[in-house]
């Protein structure tokens, strides 16, 4: 996930979701080099709904494909 995206992403799950910082620390974490993975990461630890992962996919589809 490209450098900015992944800071507006970050973002978004603080403001819009109410996400922790460290929730958002320890998906970035268990995702590991592929950030692509932060949103199944955060929901597979519990650390977001499945209504809230839904809203972290139609965010990403709203932002755009990420930059190459």
């Amino acid at each position: 996930m490209a450098s900015q995206r992944l800071t507006k992403l970050i973002d978004f799950l603080q403001t819009e979701l109410a996400v922790s910082s460290e929730a958002i620390a320890m998906g970035l974490r268990k995702a590991g080099q592929t950030t692509n993975l932060l949103p199944m990461a955060l929901w597979q630890y519990g650390l977001v709904t499945t209504e809230q992962l839904s809203q972290i996919f139609d965010w990403l589809e709203e932002f755009g494909p990420a930059a190459p």
